[in-house]
């Protein structure tokens, strides 16, 4: 039998791995899931006789060189920053590699040695980064083949929380990692193109610099500018696009809301919070207030933000009940962030029957025979559960589909790359409409970059 060896059985793998039993027989194939906690990998292959769970860690050389070895093919579903000690590996014995996670510098400097072994080191290849490429990819290349010239691209994704689950003020749940959510936008301005000239927005203002989007059959969204839009404008070859802009997508009113977050210092993971263990909520709010002798700490901060008390940022504010005076911290030498990600937990946590939503939008602008034109794709994925979530089917589902057409040599081109091109493209994105993955195109009036700020 082929064997595929995943290391990590963390919230993305369900799918992914749900995906190779199935196909275990046709196939023929074994698989091996790799873990520091061997119970969950367990709970994933269900005792499936094509397969089996090994305690696995990543820094552990002697185990992890065997595992490797053993395997045909490795899917590396850690951190991105753990995927060099396996991909080191994979060039020592002769495997090709898949992840999901962005190409990191060190994963860069093996592209060399990938070639000259001829192995193919798949990167990037979930859901943003990875539908996003290969779904923009397709009809980018598709204006480019009838002659026409790209002017506008822009492209947008969220992790949110399905309608039928959306039960709270903010429209939101937790899908993903919470601190990436909590931390998002930082560490620089977002850059971006409009028109032909660089645009920045610090993060100050990150959250207040919006735009509206219309999905059909969903209603409207808020994008907001991711931190380098330009970051695949040579990858895509858009060098002479004059409006560049990608972003991540929220419901209508989070960002004003949120932004009271960030103004206030909440998100800040650059130190730490002393005493954070014995902490009430409301001793953490407090904290980034000014000293009162009389005035509450919902007075003050309604007055430190120029928040009316009837508008619905107060109510949204009041329903995470961040003024609790019982409520624990309970986190030691705890920063902002992490204080305000535990708080937002008890929240935005998903419970047991909630449902998931994946959101992505594309808008490409293109001039052909003298005249503008455009194109709006949309595509929205609904989870099942807590475990076959839309965020595991979008990033697991990619993951796996590529692996299997590494190994069945239906994608043979080798080295550090990411899904751009039709060979990877093309059969990946067929295939996952047969599990109801699916862009929705139309093709509307040329708006240009039109963004309503809000």
């Amino acid at each position: 039998m082929r064997n595929i060896l995943v290391i990590g059985s963390g919230k993305s793998t369900a799918y992914l791995i749900k995906y190779f039993l199935e196909k275990s027989t046709t196939e023929n194939l074994f698989l091996t899931v790799g873990d520091l906690d061997i119970n969950t990998a367990e709970k994933l292959l269900d005792n499936h006789p094509n397969s089996k769970a090994i305690t696995l860690d990543v820094f552990n050389e002697a185990s992890r060189e065997q595992a490797i070895k053993a395997a045909d093919i490795v899917v590396s579903m850690l951190p991105a920053r753990f995927h060099i000690e396996a991909a080191k590996d994979c060039l020592k014995y002769g495997k090709p590699m898949v992840t999901a996670s962005y190409v990191s510098p060190e994963m860069e400097m093996l592209d060399e040695e990938a070639k000259a072994k001829g192995l193919v080191f798949m990167n990037e290849i979930g859901v943003d980064p990875g539908i996003d490429h290969m779904s923009a990819m397709k009809i980018i290349d598709d204006i480019r083949d009838k002659g026409g010239k790209m002017v506008l691209f822009e492209s947008f994704c969220g992790g949110l929380v399905a309608p039928e689950s959306d039960n709270n003020l903010w429209n939101y749940k937790f899908t993903w990692n919470p601190r990436n959510v909590v931390v998002a936008g930082q560490g620089g301005a977002a850059k971006f193109l409009q028109e032909g000239t660089y645009k920045y927005i610090p993060y100050n203002r990150l959250f207040r610099r919006t735009e509206f989007l219309e999905i059909d059959g969903y209603g409207r969204f808020e994008g907001y500018a991711n931190r380098d839009s330009l970051k695949y404008q040579s990858a895509y070859g858009l060098e002479d696009v004059k409006t560049l802009y990608r972003g991540t997508m929220r419901r209508v009113g989070f960002s004003r809301a949120w932004n009271m977050f960030v103004q206030l210092g909440m998100t800040d993971d650059s130190y730490v919070i002393d005493n954070s263990e014995s902490m009430s909520y409301r001793d953490f709010i407090n904290s980034f207030l000014p000293y009162s002798p009389t005035d509450s700490a919902e007075l003050k901060f309604r007055h430190q933000l120029k928040i009316d008390q009837d508008d619905i940022v107060w109510d949204k504010l009041e329903e995470l009940d961040v003024f609790s005076p019982t409520k624990k911290v309970g986190l030691k030498r705890a920063t902002p962030a992490q204080i305000l990600q535990k708080i937002l937990m008890d929240t935005w946590t998903l419970d047991h029957d909630d449902k998931d939503m994946l959101v992505m939008y594309h808008k490409f602008g293109y001039e052909l025979d003298g005249k503008k034109h455009q194109i709006d794709s949309t595509m929205v994925c609904i989870g099942e559960d807590q475990t076959y979530t839309a965020m595991a089917k979008t990033v697991g589902l990619p993951v796996a589909m590529a692996t299997l057409a590494i190994l069945n040599g239906k994608i043979t081109t080798p080295g550090v790359q990411i899904p751009i091109n039709k060979e990877v493209y093309t059969p990946i994105l067929e295939e996952l409409e047969d599990y109801g993955i699916v862009f929705h195109d139309k093709n509307v009036p040329y708006l240009g970059y039109n963004p309503l700020n809000v």
